[in-house]
């Protein structure tokens, strides 16, 4: 990272006092991203505040810390960065918030409801010289980062296609995944991931045909689409109310490359080549998995960066933009949109 992208005042010292973190939202997630938190030694969780007391309150009776009564009493509680855990339809505001408060923020995927919206975030961050990333787990996990290592001196070719999908048919009709309020829908909340995934090994996105069914919920119980990048094409699928493998595939010129099930939480990949040969990558994970992410971020708060060079801005602006595009062309358009 550039001199551009460092913070101006002076990064945290990794022999000082750990890392302070606040937790906007305490659902599902958060108890996800605590799991992995716990099991970083140098960060602590701080604060937290939720729209619900008493959810807060259990929250903080079983990992600890400081029960706020609203975002701004969090925000200025002394923390060092802020991971917003709640539900798209709201991430926008609650980064809005954190920014001006001049708090690094982890923000859970998709970092914002459009493109947008994403740009106002951005915009903000530049301007107010905070650190922002969106939290998208694959790229960190042992699984992901061994597989580009071995790929770097064992390539598969010139990488051209890749396949991802995934449609999970026993999803409790109470999960927020499925209210059209909340910015449910399968492309919001499992797509988001293909697109990170066609875009990582493809570039950014050209053209995208995007086909779906919409149900009486008003979000996409079932979405499939395809997409041109700069370097090949993807096809991805995503539903709610099928049942998918969850596996991923990645094309070559000399071979290709299975991600075992689920892609998204990597674990196993089986490379085969041309020539015949083929290799088995095993690279359990612990702790849930959002704690590798949870570690470079941290690790960009302490040397005072701006931007991921892993998730980067422009990733991010990529993979919201080919789910605008995909929800244009299924129909699915939330609230307040233009």
């Amino acid at each position: 990272m550039d001199a551009a992208n460092l913070i101006n005042h002076s990064p945290l010292s990794i022999h000082q006092a750990p890392l302070k973190w606040g937790i906007i939202g305490c659902g599902r997630i958060a108890h996800r991203f605590m799991q992995g938190l716990q099991a970083l030694p140098g960060n602590v969780l701080a604060a937290s505040w939720s729209r619900r007391a008493e959810t807060v309150d259990a929250f903080v009776s079983q990992y600890g810390g400081k029960a706020c009564t609203n975002a701004k009493e969090l925000l200025n509680s002394g923390i060092d960065a802020v991971y917003i855990a709640t539900l798209p339809n709201s991430h926008t505001d609650y980064c809005l918030q954190a920014i001006e408060a001049g708090i690094p923020v982890l923000c859970e995927k998709p970092a914002t409801l459009n493109l947008p919206e994403l740009d106002k975030v951005l915009a903000l961050a530049r301007e107010k010289k905070v650190l922002f990333m969106e939290g998208m787990k694959p790229p960190f996990f042992p699984l992901y980062v061994k597989l580009k290592e071995y790929l770097a001196t064992d390539p598969i070719g010139r990488i051209a296609y890749v396949r991802a999908g995934s449609s999970v048919a026993d999803i409790d009709p109470a999960h927020p995944n499925f209210s059209y309020e909340l910015a449910g829908g399968s492309l919001m909340g499992i797509a988001i991931y293909e697109a990170f995934f066609a875009i990582d090994w493809l570039g950014a996105a050209q053209e995208i045909q995007a086909m779906g069914n919409i149900d009486g919920t008003r979000i996409d119980m079932f979405s499939i689409f395809q997409s041109k990048h700069e370097h090949g094409y993807a096809q991805v699928y995503c539903g709610f109310d099928l049942h998918g493998k969850g596996d991923a595939l990645i094309c070559g010129t000399l071979g290709h490359v299975t991600i075992h099930k689920n892609w998204w939480n990597p674990a196993k990949a089986t490379i085969s080549y041309l020539d015949g040969r083929t290799v088995v990558l095993d690279e359990p994970f612990t702790s849930g998995g959002l704690n590798y992410e949870t570690a470079h971020f941290a690790e960009l708060v302490r040397t005072g960066q701006l931007e991921s060079p892993i998730i980067p801005h422009e990733m991010s602006r990529g993979m919201i933009a080919m789910i605008d595009e995909a929800r244009k062309q299924v129909g699915l358009k939330f609230e307040g949109e233009q």
